[in-house]
């Protein structure tokens, strides 16, 4: 004797497809994209900035090495003084002791962004070169759209510097 198979529905659909888990996965998916790409914009942001922070570092390195070693950035001759110190910045913005012609380091940096000092302390001179008012700018993934806080959260003004003991020879 046959039996009769009887279907069983919730509904109009069929209990097979209300019970099955066959999309979940991609229910699954479709929740978490949008924090998964966040992380991944946010790690990509975060390895720009510090690649963006370590050459400006290394921009002042350069321009405090050269400082430290120039008899005439500390010259009692003002135009001889003022001329070294401006190779000084030119080396840390573009690698080159004069800046025409040459493109900077990173976009967006000018010698103006440079301040050159020799403080004293303990009656030892240092060299300081420092960056002021770089602005780091958004990339690809701009986070502040992407969230929709203000940029001022995410991109704020770099100053690196970096401070050379002063060489006094002739």
């Amino acid at each position: 004797m046959k039996r009769k198979s009887r279907r069983r529905t919730i509904g109009n659909l069929p209990l097979r497809f209300a019970s099955g888990e066959d999309g979940s996965s991609m229910v699954e998916f479709a929740i978490i994209l949008p924090v998964l790409l966040i992380l991944f914009a946010g790690a990509a942001e975060l390895g720009r900035l510090f690649y963006t922070y370590t050459t400006l570092v290394k921009g002042t390195e350069v321009g405090a090495r050269y400082l430290s070693k120039s008899f005439e950035a500390t010259s009692p001759v003002s135009a001889e003084a003022t001329q070294a110190q401006n190779f000084g910045k030119s080396l840390t913005v573009c690698g080159y002791t004069v800046c025409t012609n040459q493109t900077p380091i990173l976009p967006g940096l000018s010698t103006s962004n440079v301040t050159v000092t020799f403080p004293i302390r303990n009656n030892i001179r240092y060299a300081k070169v420092q960056i002021t008012g770089y602005t780091y700018a958004p990339g690809v993934f701009h986070l502040a759209h992407f969230t929709g806080l203000a940029n001022t959260v995410f991109y704020f003004g770099l100053t690196p510097a970096t401070e050379m003991r002063y060489m006094e020879t002739q």
